[in-house]
């Protein structure tokens, strides 16, 4: 399993903003996005791990694996060993700032060039001959009328037993549930030393940008997109993996 590097630390929200704005993937973020992750969301390196354990056993020699919503190439650099050599990594990513940055992240492993990275909307992406698709903390910031098309077009470019991993921040249908880990996960995010203001503007920004699924959502989306099984492998607070096979 491979250690993350460090990088900057996440200031992005530590001084007031008069006009706050939809969070967005900027430069500002992307030069403090590994440490962003860390701090941000729970269970992230083993979120990498799993990632790694399933593309490992998944991957079939002579095919595709897509990373939608590569940002800066974590999981492309967590997994890219593991492959069969005959594998073709796609990263896809709508950010310039994050490309710019995942490219040059990128190129000391890529000494057989089957890694490629694309700069564009994943809702333009063709799917074709995948045995994995990765979506990383992805499908949350699609807008929620084409989640159903974008995990459609996911299955039709699966080969058979091939998988989607979908790991995403979500809500939970019970009141209880939702109350309690929302307030841990902001209890967590004070433990990583994220002050009141930081955590008040983030939320803020987030809430048009970010719009999470529940679970039992979640998977109902896989069946009706074309997955024949779809299930939770992990839970952190509120950010959940799940592997749904074709």
């Amino acid at each position: 399993m491979q250690k993350r590097k460090s990088s900057k630390i996440d200031k992005v929200y530590a001084k007031h903003i008069a006009e706050l704005q939809d969070f967005e993937f900027s430069t500002q973020v992307a030069n403090v996005f590994p440490d962003m992750l860390q701090r941000s969301i729970p269970g992230y390196s083993f979120t990498l791990d799993l990632i790694e354990l399933i593309s490992r056993q998944f991957a079939k020699p002579n095919t595709n694996v897509y990373d939608l919503g590569c940002s800066l190439g974590a999981t492309i650099e967590q997994i890219y060993k593991c492959l069969p050599k005959t594998c073709q990594i796609i990263g896809v990513e709508n950010s310039s700032a994050m490309v710019k940055q995942c490219k040059t992240n990128i190129e000391p492993v890529n000494r057989q060039s089957n890694i490629v990275i694309r700069h564009e909307d994943l809702r333009d992406t063709k799917i074709e001959n995948a045995s994995v698709v990765v979506m990383n903390l992805t499908l949350q910031f699609i807008p929620v009328k084409d989640r159903d098309s974008v995990l459609k077009k996911i299955a039709n470019g699966l080969i058979e037993g091939g998988v989607l991993i979908l790991c995403e921040k979500v809500n939970f249908d019970d009141a209880y549930e939702q109350s309690m880990l929302n307030n841990l996960y902001v209890e967590f995010k004070r433990a990583q030393g994220y002050s009141e203001l930081e955590i008040v503007q983030k939320r803020a920004a987030l809430e048009n940008v970010l719009i999470p699924d529940t679970i039992s959502e979640l998977k109902k989306r896989a069946k009706r997109s074309g997955f024949t099984k779809a299930q939770l492998i992990s839970q952190c607070l509120n950010f959940v993996g799940l592997i749904a096979v074709k």
